[in-house]
Parts: structure tokens; sequence; C-alpha cells
């Protein structure tokens, strides 16, 4: 059974950095695409970045490019989430999902089949 489970999460001040791992476990992910999402309250599940297991391309939401980095490690079986020049509007529920996919990239959180229970980021002004 596929889990995964994020961490990191907390309180920093903006232009702060934050780092969100995902640890996944219950199968082999080469040939998965995984990402971040987030919610803020009130609002949509949003896609912040991807990542293929195998290759490593990634993508990431224009809200986020530039300042965000996306990564895995296939040691630790981890993907990860740096988030520098953190703004208030960062501010949400961040989630680590996965997907099986060898092409293309998916950003509709509708597509993932497996999702981490959330942490929580906030950025203070």
């Amino acid at each position: 059974q596929v889990q995964l489970v994020e961490s990191g999460g907390g309180v920093v001040q903006a232009g702060g950095s934050l780092r969100l791992s995902c640890a996944a476990s219950g199968r082999a992910f080469s040939g998965y695409a995984m990402a971040w999402f987030r919610q803020a309250p009130g609002k949509e599940r949003d896609f912040v970045a991807s990542i293929r297991w195998s290759g490593g391309s990634t993508f990431y939401a224009d809200s986020v490019k530039g300042r965000f980095t996306i990564s895995r490690d296939g040691f630790k079986n981890t993907v990860y989430l740096q988030m520098n020049s953190l703004k208030p509007e960062d501010t949400a529920v961040y989630y680590c999902a996965a997907r099986p996919s060898t092409i293309g990239v998916t950003t509709r959180g509708a597509l993932y089949d497996y999702w981490g229970q959330g942490t929580q980021v906030t950025v203070s002004s």
C-alpha cells in the first residue's frame, strides 16, 4: 500500500525559507510522477510543482517558478520541496501526491492516485 507522509511545515517570516519532505513507501516509484499541491483556506487546491521519479524532469506553477525547487532522493524514497523567498500568499496546507506517469506533465489533482495528509505552511508578513 502506497503511503506518502509530509513533514517540514511551520511558521516562517516573509522572505524566509522552508524545506518540505515527502517520505514515500509501499512500492517502487520508478515510472511515477510526484507532485506538490497546496490549498489555502477557502480556496481550491492548486498545483505547485512536479517531478518525474525516473529522469528527474520538473515542472512548476508560474507563481513559484524561481523560488521553489522540487527534487527527489531515490535512496531515501523522499521528495523535497525547497521553498525560498516565501510570501504570505504561499500560506497553505501543502500536499504530496503521486501517480503512475511516464510521459507529459499533469497539473490536475484529480488525476493523482495517492496523497499525503498535508503539512501546514504559514508565512507571516
